[in-house]
């Protein structure tokens, strides 16, 4: 599902998401860069969102294609149920040997989130890949439900396991992007953002060994963002 998200006076990780995917992905790209080693030397293409796209986000089959991968949206239908992940953002390498997958906040309120799905069979998928995705993270016992506080944390990773595992697209990555200091709606420091991924970490039995290599945290301040456009 290909999502428009055009809009005239956008707020929050939305906003900033657009304005450092479009203005100045460069300053976005050095941190990654930083942190990707198979990046090094390699410049990542955004496929999402476009302003020329009316910024649209992607999700279910259509981020596969996004990201051309479309060969593996069987596999996807069978690994999670419709209205998956809706993506800040996705890009990858000109080679196509890349992907970087974006899920944004930009105040600690985010963070939190649940399952919306209600059928039984929907549930019963979204458990499984879950487990799954637990098991492939090592994951120590969770003190809460993954459906249930930090659905789209558990979500987006499950994704990633998707693409690291069922299509065997071993160089795929995971970018948490947090805003700092958002003027356009509830300004976060790197403390509060800190504290808040500890205990969210904790919570869902995740450490910093079993993310390391797969799963990316870039912190950005919003002013530096509005300095560079």
């Amino acid at each position: 599902m290909r999502v428009p998200q055009f809009k005239e006076n956008p707020k929050g990780s939305q906003k900033w998401v657009q304005e450092i995917i479009n203005l100045c992905p460069g300053r976005l790209n050095r941190l990654i860069q930083q942190k990707i080693a198979s990046l090094s030397g390699r410049e990542i293409q955004w496929t999402s969102p476009l302003e020329q796209d009316k910024f649209a986000e992607y999700r279910d089959a259509a981020f596969l294609e996004n990201l051309d991968l479309q060969e593996f949206t069987e596999k996807l239908e069978k690994f999670w149920p419709k209205m998956g992940p809706q993506w800040d953002a996705l890009g990858r390498t000109a080679d196509g040997e890349v992907f970087i997958l974006v899920e944004a906040k930009a105040n600690v309120p985010e963070l939190v989130s649940f399952c919306g799905a209600k059928g039984k069979e929907s549930l019963k998928t979204i458990s499984a890949s879950l487990a799954e995705t637990q098991g492939w993270l090592n994951c120590r016992e969770p003190r809460v439900d993954w459906k249930c506080g930090f659905y789209q944390y558990a979500n987006r990773l499950a994704h990633l396991y998707f693409l690291r595992e069922k299509a065997q697209k071993e160089d795929s990555y995971l970018v948490f992007l947090y805003f700092v200091e958002d003027s356009s709606h509830i300004p976060t420091s790197r403390d509060a953002w800190n504290s808040a991924l500890k205990l969210q970490k904790k919570l869902m039995g995740l450490s910093a060994g079993s993310l390391a290599g797969k799963v990316i945290e870039v912190f950005i301040n919003t002013n530096d963002i509005k300095s560079d456009h």
